[in-house]
């Protein structure tokens, strides 16, 4: 029988086919990616990988499921528009696994966001002594209520009865579950040796005379003009703590409030991140955090910290690292709850095979780093019963020890091997050699993308000869001769997180590359230890702070110049040429995107139709500069910009100063208007550093900057770090790229393990020194790359 007929025509539907993508910079491109095989997309950075994957395979994945709900939940749920896109078949439901960081909310751990926590609130519920309660009674989010009150009962005749109602949460009262209470520093908050008319507060809005200090000023309660030092207890309870009281003040009625109350009402109940710069700063100051003295810090109440398995309390077993823990539960042998034991072994030994075994439960996730954070989401789908779906993965090694990689390439394997379709967005070699297909994009970044340079087995990559094969087998050589310290940094007995008393010298004037595997201790060494001062320029892969409407063009103050240009070219005022003042379309109010927000559920953002997108008023886009608008110049590339801002008409020096320090860190193809929330942790990190390098600081502090970067951006990135060095400059990279460890001058290896395993220096001396030696992990991957 002819094979074809012999099969089942439900198995023929073996290919996603995607035809004429355009979304975002992809020019028309048509694949076909194979099912239930493990596909990695390469490219540089900018080519379209994402805009392929995510914005367009899981976008319409997701707008389809969406579609199947009913029309009520639907009008809950955001309206995904279509992608841009002809055909696009054979798609199965598809699970985004991304780098975007976890919430970063003091009560979200590791624990809670893995449903971890909930196995062992169950399982300390059943067999803790003394008995503490349900598993409520020991979650530090459920807080303990107790009410009384009178209900009406039917029972032939009706008669109240008196009922009482209590439920046992664990959240410690003090500090509601958070850990930590915040103290405010009244030293920040006014000058005692100043009265309140002589100007005594220095909290930003209470100064000047405005109705914040009128209100204490006028309010009688005290002397105004007596320094606050002077103030007697009770006026200093008045002024500080007393409880809001209706008054009239000039005529007009006010509610006078303790300064502290008033304080926790307008600014520290508020999202940090939201805050004005000012605002910020101030709050950074004045208030202090410190460990819940009730609690010391676990975020649970008396009766759950001392309800105990085998001596070990539920805070106890919070803070172990996870391996630990792992070890400690498999111990435990009770038939009662053995369903519950094996559920919770499998969790547990989830984390230490994805090597996440160095964390604690009781870890806040916004800690968590984006390579972190992605994995912590891996091990809700490892045991996963689901077959037959597609798993989207953006860069799952970042922030992996070559010795890592190895089991992530496990684990993305593993799923394949269930039946699941893996579509991987990634830069290094050894994730691209497992791959069973390759779909290569570029060849630029930006605009000289989004075409499709190979399709094909990983064999014909490299001998296909596009930028991405080319490199792949590239091998950065050892240094001849390495550059000589000027001084050195010492460190002695660092102790923070899982350091173990290190004592380090640090050489200057050099470049120094920090290694060592994941959870070594590298970030606790280089942030914790290296005073970040004055001279230290640290720029880590932290989230911008900074809105939706922030870009690269306000973010770098290119904004500022290019304004004045518009400004003085068209005779008008510079205030039209911001999207966040005058020149904003009203209808949007300069977002350029309409934002609904859904509450409970993540907010959804359309296309504003009145500017479509390009956030300013029709009519200041009547005026150019060098033939171009305001929103053209915004939309493009920084390498294009910095043509047209370098010479003609449009020449201005200060913009393209910054222009030329974006284009140094590899981001030339970012448009200058896109939002930062859309940049990823790599290019984030180089953005500070463009920002940065104009300071005057002696000692540049770097975080991973190979993190997102293609296989030929990296020699741009040493290029860039050896012109900082040569112009006197100190570097130290966290790092675990051997291309930037084989071109350091001085490495320090840190090990030998991860958390309670690692916190000692395994190794320090040159490259060559360190290859030869083969005595670390580090050691050996960087001989393998060198080939030595």
């Amino acid at each position: 029988m002819d094979d074809a007929i012999a099969q089942h025509a439900a198995d023929r539907h073996d290919v996603i086919r995607v035809h004429g993508a355009r979304e975002n910079n992809l020019k028309d491109v048509s694949v076909e990616i194979p099912k239930r095989r493990l596909t990695v997309f390469t490219g540089v950075s900018g080519s379209g990988k994402s805009s392929l994957v995510f914005d367009t395979i899981a976008a319409e994945s997701q707008r389809l499921i969406n579609e199947t709900y009913s029309a009520f939940v639907q009008g809950f749920m955001p309206s995904l528009s279509r992608p841009e896109v002809d055909v696009l078949d054979g798609l199965t439901t598809v699970i985004s696994v991304d780098q975007q960081r976890l919430g970063a909310d003091p009560r979200s751990t590791v624990g809670t966001v893995t449903d971890t926590n909930t196995l062992l609130r169950i399982l300390f519920s059943r067999l803790g002594t003394p008995h503490a309660g349900p598993p409520g009674a020991f979650a530090f989010n459920v807080p303990s209520v107790s009410a009384s009150g009178a209900i009406k009962v039917e029972r032939g005749a009706k008669k109240a009865e008196k009922v009482t109602f209590n439920r046992i949460g664990g959240m410690c009262q003090r500090c509601e579950g958070r850990g930590s209470v915040s103290d405010l520093d009244l030293t920040q908050l006014y000058d005692d040796t100043k009265s309140i008319n002589e100007g005594a507060f220095t909290i930003p809005g209470y100064t000047g005379g405005g109705w914040n200090s009128r209100l204490y000023a006028e309010s009688g309660f005290y002397d105004p003009d007596k320094p606050i030092r002077s103030f007697t207890q009770r006026e200093l309870h008045d002024l500080l703590h007393r409880e809001p009281t209706r008054m009239k003040i000039a005529g007009i009625n006010m509610t006078y409030e303790g300064l502290i109350p008033r304080l926790q009402k307008s600014m520290l109940s508020k999202d940090k991140e939201a805050m004005q710069p000012h605002i910020r700063a101030f709050v950074e100051r004045a208030v202090t955090f410190a460990a819940c003295p009730d609690c010391d810090g676990t975020r649970l109440a008396e009766h759950a910290r001392a309800s105990k398995i085998r001596g070990i309390s539920i805070a106890d077993a919070c803070r172990m690292e996870i391996r630990d823990l792992a070890d400690w539960v498999r111990a435990l042998d009770e038939p009662s709850v053995a369903p519950l034991l094996s559920s919770l072994r499998q969790s547990l030994d989830s984390f230490v095979e994805i090597g996440l075994g160095y964390l604690s439960l009781d870890r806040p996730a916004g800690t968590l780093s984006g390579g972190e954070a992605q994995r912590v989401k891996m091990i809700r789908h490892l045991g996963s019963s689901l077959t037959d779906v597609t798993y989207v993965f953006d860069e799952p090694t970042a922030g992996l020890h070559p010795h890592d990689i190895q089991r992530m390439n496990g684990l993305l394997l593993r799923l394949r091997d269930k039946g699941n379709t893996v579509l991987v967005v990634e830069h290094k070699p050894e994730v691209i050699a497992i791959a069973d297909h390759v779909v290569d994009l570029g060849p630029g970044a930006g605009t000289a993308g989004g075409t499709l340079c190979f399709e094909g087995t990983v064999e014909g990559l490299r001998a296909g000869g596009t930028l991405t094969g080319r490199h792949l087998d590239d091998r950065a050589a050892l240094k001849e001769s390495v550059r000589k310290p000027t001084g050195a940094l010492e460190i002695r007995d660092a102790r923070a997180h899982n350091l173990q008393g290190v004592d380090v010298d640090i050489p200057l004037g050099v470049l120094v590359v920090v290694t060592g595997v994941a959870g070594s201790g590298k970030s606790s060494l280089v942030h914790g230890s290296v005073p970040a001062g004055e001279g230290v320029v640290s720029v880590d892969q932290a989230p911008i702070r900074g809105s939706r409407r922030s870009n690269p063009a306000t973010y770098t103050g290119l904004l500022d110049p290019i304004r004045k240009a518009f400004a003085k070219a068209n005779g008008v005022k510079p205030a039209l040429f911001s999207a966040n003042s005058e020149g904003a379309c009203p209808t949007c109010n300069g977002a350029g995107v309409i934002y609904t927000d859904l509450a409970m559920m993540a907010g959804v953002a359309t296309t504003c139709e009145d500017c479509e997108g390009r956030r300013f008023d029709s009519s200041v886009l009547e005026y150019r500069l060098g033939g171009r608008d305001i929103s053209e110049v915004l939309a493009m590339p920084v390498s294009e910009a910095e043509e047209f801002f370098g010479d003609g008409e449009a020449r201005t020096p200060a913009a393209h100063r910054i222009l030329r320090n974006l284009a140094d860190v590899g981001l030339g193809y970012l448009t200058l208007g896109q939002p930062l929330t859309t940049l990823s942790g790599g290019e984030r990190q180089r953005l500070k550093l463009a920002t940065h390098m104009a300071d005057k600081g002696g000692v540049y502090v770097l975080d991973e900057p190979t993190t997102g970067l293609h296989l030929a951006d990296v020699e741009q990135l040493l290029g860039l770090l050896d012109r900082l060095v040569d112009s006197g400059k100190s570097v130290i990279v966290v790092e675990h790229h051997q291309a930037v460890m084989a071109h350091a001058d001085w490495i320090i290896d840190l090990g030998p393990g991860a958390g309670h395993d690692g916190g000692r220096v395994v190794f320090e001396g040159t490259p060559a020194e360190l290859v030869a030696g083969r005595s670390t992990v580090t050691g050996e991957h960087l001989a393998e790359y060198v080939r030595a």
